[in-house]
């Protein structure tokens, strides 16, 4: 029986990232043994009351090369009535792949036992987070027909997988960047053609959309779904920006910086919007934000992110989709371990498992 017949509420489904593990091109690009961690390890607070670093607690700096790790991941998701895992997956064209060590061996143990789907991060690298935008370390291509071919068949397995989430039993497949594609029909057609040829059932895309007329735009290109992201609009709109600048300065440890700054309780019930009642609509549970250790006096920040807040803005988003039919009765969590971004459920030291916690009581359960 899968996760999904014995849902309470909702289907939950958490993005995943891949990049806890030691690569070649990222030990070239940023020094060996660099993952993740690195800047997560490094963070400092920018401001008065600025939560950094964030140190995990229960599974410490992982390794995603570990099955154990893997495992733990598996079984605190499970416990918060998290449907599956969404696993960034990089196809750069031609073949080129990154980071998908870690998903490969989840495939090929059979182990864990626990739902998962594939979300094609589609845009180039580059070190715009290191202060070096135009610089492209690896560059996203999409050189047609024969390619879209070669990238199915990679992944068919995983589509044939017993744990691959499905919605009416068409595997999801989800786009970082629909709009980026430039034949996207082509890509459409191509992947339903031969899922079909294949035994498949075809196909669930699911486009992720910053805004409603770039929403609007993925679903006429043949996309069943957006993934809605409505936070990006909230930091495009400097009006409600918390703190002000002379506020900031205030704050300030030391420096002149660019950061820009809310508080995550004025927005908590902004970050769902009334269209994703929508069937077609999937919104986002956002758990945080702070990609300072990233990007550091650059960031864009979130403060005040705390579970009982978040606890708000979780049943904010399931009064958006409550009354949807089960199988798109779905909201992606943003995310279940992005730390250099702030996104993460995964226990800490200063929250435990707070937000896991909140998960559980909203997900499994709440009675209303």
């Amino acid at each position: 029986m899968t996760d999904i017949e014995n849902s309470k509420k909702a289907r939950v489904i958490a993005l995943y990232l891949p990049q806890f593990h030691p690569i070649p091109e990222n030990n070239e690009w940023w020094g060996k043994g660099f993952t993740e961690w690195t800047n997560v390890g490094k963070a400092k607070p920018l401001f008065r009351g600025h939560y950094q670093p964030r140190i995990p607690a229960d599974l410490g700096y992982y390794d995603l090369r570990l099955p154990e790790i893997r495992e733990q991941q598996s079984e605190m998701a499970r416990y918060a009535g998290i449907e599956g895992f969404c696993y960034y997956h990089y196809w750069f064209g031609n073949g080129k792949r990154l980071l998908e060590r870690p998903f490969n061996e989840v495939l090929e143990s059979g182990e864990p036992d626990f739902p998962f789907c594939l979300a094609w991060a589609n845009e180039s690298w580059s070190g715009i987070w290191h202060g070096a935008p135009g610089k492209i370390l690896i560059e996203q291509t999409y050189p047609g027909i024969e390619d879209y071919t070669k990238h199915f068949y990679v992944n068919l397995d995983a589509f044939f997988d017993d744990r691959y989430i499905k919605i009416d039993k068409k595997p999801i497949f989800y786009v970082y960047q629909p709009l980026n594609i430039p034949d996207t029909k082509v890509f459409l057609d191509c992947w339903r053609e031969l899922s079909i040829k294949e035994g498949l059932k075809g196909f669930h895309f699911v486009g992720h959309s910053w805004d409603e007329t770039q929403a609007k735009q993925i679903l006429a290109l043949g996309y069943d779904a957006v993934n809605t992201y409505w936070q990006q609009g909230i930091m495009k709109n400097d009006h409600i920006t918390k703190y002000s600048w002379n506020r900031l300065s205030e704050l300030m440890i030391g420096g002149k910086f660019q950061l820009t700054v809310w508080d995550y309780k004025e927005f908590a019930t902004k970050l769902s919007n009334d269209i994703d009642r929508e069937q077609d609509y999937y919104p986002t549970i956002l758990s945080g934000y702070d990609n300072s250790p990233r990007s550091g006096s650059r960031g864009k920040i979130f403060t005040n992110y705390n579970p009982e807040i978040f606890d708000v803005h979780v049943k904010e988003v399931l009064r958006k989709i409550e009354n949807k039919r089960l199988e798109t009765r779905i909201a992606f969590l943003k995310s279940w371990n992005e730390w250099g971004e702030g996104n993460y459920v995964e226990p800490d030291l200063k929250f435990g498992w707070g937000f896991l916690e909140v998960l559980k009581n909203n997900l499994i359960l709440s009675k209303i």
